[in-house]
């Protein structure tokens, strides 16, 4: 099998687990913008929000680590024949930092061989 399907969904914790995770990543060792007053309203799409996340220390080494860590994984669900993982991103309510490292995932993912779909299951819950 050739082509995967992946999915970066991200979510808050608060309100649980997504059970269809291939894998989970938590992004709360980053600030986060909820306590940041002008930023609060927006959510981890708007331009200020994405680089106020980005642009904390560790997150682009994680964004980094984590692709590379997802090349070799992604490889290896070939090699079984897997055509579909979800990859998860959390933070505390699902809005801010795993809104944005999710997007940012997803970008560096796209690849010929790989469908890339971000899916935000909290955005817009609280």
């Amino acid at each position: 099998v050739s082509h995967t399907n992946v999915t970066v969904e991200s979510f808050g914790y608060k309100y649980g687990l997504p059970m269809d995770a291939d894998t989970v990543m938590d992004v709360r060792f980053l600030p986060n913008p909820h306590w940041v007053d002008n930023l609060r309203p927006h959510t981890g799409q708007h331009p200020d929000v994405r680089d106020y996340v980005l642009g904390q220390p560790g997150a682009i080494e994680f964004l980094d680590s984590y692709h590379q860590l997802l090349d070799v994984v992604i490889d290896g669900y070939r090699r079984e024949g897997k055509r579909y993982m979800t990859v998860a991103i959390g933070c505390t309510g699902g809005k801010h930092r795993s809104v944005a490292m999710a997007e940012a995932l997803a970008e560096r993912l796209q690849d010929a061989a790989l469908t890339v779909r971000v899916l935000h299951r909290d955005l817009g819950r609280e």
